[in-house]
């Protein structure tokens, strides 16, 4: 997609890394650089990020090269403070106002579940239809909704945050689910990120494995793997249903670690429409065009994009 505006930074400030990316007018890519994140460190969180800013611009002989940042939380609209990020030492911290500060320019910010749908529905996976849900599994669970190009925030600016949605039509033995980072029970991130994973097949089979470790168990045969990844398939098959019924979208596009699992794009349609409102149940579930890059490539669309 084309633009008038010029070369634009993204920044994806993830839980363990923070990358960021330099594209030009077409959304060609100039410039890429990936640094690790200040563990529990607000000050140094805020000089990484304005560094890498300053990096990129100065690799491309660039100057004041308008930025948008995507954050694993969100700006209160009432405070202005950052609320519900799972990088905890971000929240109630002005971080618009600080990054603004050391950069000497505002900088566009927005959850990193947004800059991951806009991706998709700008240039990637959902161009070609209205209306797409951008769903991240990874470390945590995010989503966003993009309606003709536009992410829809809502009044509060949390549309599309399903990942602390409880899990719907619970079986008795999910009830009453495992305790949230929120304060909350049985949130949809605590059963399909990849740590809710790794702590199903845990309290299942007693084993310490990671999300990518089960699923290449199960690719292998292994019994109690492939019952986590079906279970896991199950959990986020009724958690979209909920979103369909609400938003129903186009287009489902899924990205995070977990979208890298291919057994998904072949069984969560079926699954999902048993659960759907409707007697036509078609569900499209696809796998991101850009990948790993497309949170921080939305992170770029965001320095000229109204959120």
């Amino acid at each position: 997609m084309s633009s008038p505006f010029g070369p634009r930074i993204g920044i994806d400030l993830g839980g363990t890394k923070i990358e960021g990316l330099l594209i030009g007018a077409s959304g060609g890519e100039i410039e890429r650089r990936r640094i690790p994140t200040p563990q529990n460190d607000y000050a140094a969180t805020i000089a990484a990020v304005a560094g890498l800013v300053r990096s990129l611009e100065a690799a491309a002989g660039l100057v004041s090269v308008p930025a948008g940042l995507g954050i694993p939380g969100s700006i209160s609209r009432k405070t202005g403070l950052v609320h519900n990020a799972n990088s905890t030492w971000l929240n109630g911290q002005p971080l618009e106002q600080d990054l603004a500060d050391a950069l000497g320019r505002p900088v566009a910010i927005a959850n990193d579940a947004n800059c991951f749908a806009l991706s998709e529905a700008r240039d990637g996976a959902g161009c070609e239809v209205a209306s797409v849900f951008g769903v991240i599994l990874g470390t945590g669970t995010g989503g966003a909704l993009v309606h003709r190009g536009v992410l829809i925030e809502g009044a509060h600016g949390i549309g599309g945050e399903w990942g602390h949605n409880p899990l719907p039509w619970m079986e008795a033995d999910e009830y009453p689910g495992p305790m949230c980072w929120c304060g909350r029970r049985g949130c949809m991130e605590t059963w399909v990120s990849g740590p809710g994973v790794a702590a199903d097949h845990s309290r299942v089979t007693g084993l310490s494995r990671t999300a990518e470790q089960v699923a290449a168990a199960a690719l292998d045969g292994d019994f109690a793997a492939e019952a986590t990844m079906r279970r896991h398939a199950s959990r986020l098959a009724r958690g979209l249903a909920h979103v369909i019924n609400i938003f129903d979208p186009e287009a489902i596009v899924l990205g995070g670690g977990l979208s890298k699992l291919q057994h998904l794009y072949a069984e969560l349609p079926a699954l999902v429409g048993a659960h759907v409102f409707t007697d036509t149940a078609s569900v499209t579930i696809l796998p991101p065009r850009w990948g790993d890059a497309s949170g921080v490539r939305g992170a770029a669309w965001l320095a000229n994009t109204p959120v």
